[in-house]
């Protein structure tokens, strides 16, 4: 999937043991895809891309479990991405990369809201160390279940609950409400379903979504929930709570 000024994805199947997800913006490409491939090499699902407007959006659309952020980066740099990032409420843990090594930034980084600090040119093992130290957290105590509205998703059963009873879902069904309840009133675009559940080489046609989307609407009415999948025709779809 190619972006501005460019963006790949690292995907595993969510039915296997689910990595943790990182954004890592880094608008040096041949940086991005010799780290990149190290991460996916230790069990970790990555997103990137080349500039800071780039990452702001994936980060307001998606929900990662950590976040490494180059400094120097078009559009917007890394200390700015990260202070919106603050200033909206989004705790996602932050990992800064820069080639400064004065006091001075990293101080700038710190009291931006960054958890951790890295200097390049850095070692891989380190970079992996300090990955691990700002997720702990996370990997200790992962969500079991999610919940919008009346709904709630177990995700180890995957078992959709709603007032009116509960209904499992097929692997792809669970992994579109999986995207859609943790990014609730957030727009998900057809090609990001595509992106994550069927793979970007996949062969299958857009409007396979739309039908996974129908058949989701039917379970969640199956089960009386006060939430629904709603359209922005031409792109996504959103989860909202029933007015």
């Amino acid at each position: 999937m190619i972006a501005v000024p460019f963006s790949f994805r690292l995907w595993y199947d969510v039915r296997e043991v689910k990595p943790m997800r990182l954004l890592y913006a880094e608008d040096e490409k041949s940086l991005a895809r010799a780290v990149s491939t190290i991460l996916i090499k230790n069990n970790y699902s990555v997103d990137v891309v080349g500039d800071g407007e780039a990452a702001l959006d994936y980060l307001a659309t998606e929900n990662y479990d950590g976040a490494i952020l180059d400094v120097m980066m078009p559009k917007l740099d890394g200390f700015e991405v990260l202070r919106r990032m603050r200033a909206r409420g989004d705790r996602t843990p932050v990992l800064l990369l820069t080639a400064k090594a004065e006091i001075d930034d990293r101080v700038t980084g710190l009291d931006s809201g960054a958890n951790d600090y890295l200097t390049k040119p850095f070692d891989m093992k380190e970079l992996l160390a300090r990955i691990r130290a700002m997720t702990r957290v996370l990997s200790v105590q992962p969500d079991k279940t999610i919940s919008f509205g009346k709904v709630t998703l177990d995700c180890a059963g995957y078992e959709l609950s709603g007032p009116g009873g509960s209904t499992k879902l097929a692997g792809k069904e669970f992994q579109m409400m999986e995207m859609l309840m943790r990014n609730p009133r957030k727009l998900i675009s057809t090609e990001t379903f595509m992106d994550r559940i069927w793979g970007f080489d996949s062969e299958a046609e857009l409007n396979i979504v739309w039908v996974y989307i129908s058949t989701l609407r039917k379970k969640l009415k199956s089960v009386d929930a006060d939430i629904e999948i709603k359209a922005q025709r031409g792109l996504g779809y959103y989860l909202e709570v029933r007015s």
